[in-house]
């Protein structure tokens, strides 16, 4: 029987395009659930500040009558603008083992892409940069971020298959936390405070963050640092606002630095936490009714050996003058006090030799490799 597709059109498809995840990857190990509260309002026009310039439609395909694969369509207008192009994303793309039902998920979006002007597909992209981004085509085995897409072996086989060809990959490192900070990144910190002019400043309360517009200062910095990096599309003010109301109220500010100069301007920013990896299974992807608990525990009680980077940006005009040394140098005996054995960080792009360099003086391993495909329509 062929593939029937269908559009999402009621709160019921909505809850079974995010379910049929849940039940994809139930017993799979390595795999982390999105949060169900947090991933219907990415998917909800009112509450998700990227439908200003986004525009999106959400499909199931059904195999034999049963559920077998989802895809989201996704037109992001800024980034489209900023980078020139006429681009249909597709994102949160699930399906089984089947290559028909792969391919119908694809042609959809295809179409609905054509249908409004767009000249290729890419993906897996999110509405934008703060989404889930990247297919994995490497580090099966290795458990996933709340931050990143898991996906199996096959997804990227079914890709290629289909005549998708590599536009950007991105790399994950795992970061062993030294007993102690090289001698020569410490040289190199204190080199790059003095020649700049720069200090350290530490949050001391949440209430802080708020004051001065200093959350929204952060942010707007970070639009700053990663313009330039792939299909990146700048954060809104309402963007922005949900940003800071959501990240500000869950960080430990131990594990939060900032870099100013002699006027107090940001310079750069380091946003880590406790890895939520582990309790995010426990919780199934639910709040409510235990969800909670496990996710209060990682964060305040009992965290496991390993922390997530969220976000560690630099302003370009301090990129690639040794800005993160400072970071690091204040956030390592943190980790350290902490009892925390790894970092995660977030996906890197390849390219971005910048970013690349400033791990070569620690224990690193390639972990994860994911992909962002694409095609012309």
């Amino acid at each position: 029987m062929s593939v029937e597709i269908k559009r999402v059109q009621s709160r019921s498809d909505l809850k079974r395009f995010i379910r049929f995840n849940y039940e994809l990857y139930k017993d799979n190990p390595y795999s982390v659930p999105d949060l169900y509260e947090d991933i219907l309002s990415t998917f909800s026009p009112e509450k998700n500040p990227a439908f200003e310039f986004c525009e999106a439609d959400y499909f199931l395909a059904y195999k034999d009558g049963k559920l077998c694969g989802r895809v989201a369509a996704i037109i992001n207008r800024r980034a489209n603008e900023a980078w020139n192009k006429r681009s249909v994303r597709f994102g949160w793309i699930d399906f089984i083992d089947d290559e028909e039902v792969s391919l119908a998920l694809l042609e959809t979006v295809k179409a609905w892409g054509r249908e409004r002007g767009m000249t290729e597909i890419e993906g897996p992209l999110g509405f934008t940069d703060m989404d889930a981004e990247g297919m994995l085509v490497d580090g099966f085995d290795r458990l996933s971020t709340m931050a990143t897409i898991y996906n199996y072996p096959y997804y990227p086989k079914h890709l290629e298959h289909h005549g998708f060809e590599k536009a950007n990959d991105w790399i994950e490192q795992l970061i062993t936390v030294p007993d102690a900070i090289p001698e020569k990144h410490l040289r190199i910190a204190e080199l790059v405070k003095k020649r700049y002019n720069l200090h350290i400043r530490k949050l001391r309360s949440k209430r802080e963050a708020f004051e001065n517009n200093l959350g929204h200062r952060i942010f707007a910095l970070i639009n700053e640092a990663y313009a330039h990096l792939y299909g990146y599309s700048r954060m809104t003010d309402r963007q922005i606002d949900e940003y800071v109301k959501s990240y500000i109220p869950i960080l430990d500010l131990r594990m939060v630095t900032l870099v100013e100069d002699a006027e107090d301007n940001i310079v750069a920013v380091g946003i880590t936490m406790p890895s939520l990896s582990r309790a995010l299974q426990k919780a199934h992807g639910k709040l409510f009714p235990f969800g909670w608990f496990h996710l209060l525990k990682a964060l305040k009680w009992k965290h496991s050996d390993r922390l997530d980077m969220l976000l560690v940006a630099v302003r370009p005009d301090f990129q690639g003058k040794g800005v993160n040394a400072l970071l690091f140098t204040d956030l390592i005996p943190v980790y350290q006090q902490m009892g925390f054995r790894y970092a995660e960080s977030n996906p890197e792009m390849e390219s971005n030799d910048k970013v690349q360099n400033q791990w070569q003086y620690f224990p690193t391993e390639n972990h994860k490799r994911r992909r962002c495909y694409r095609q012309d329509l």
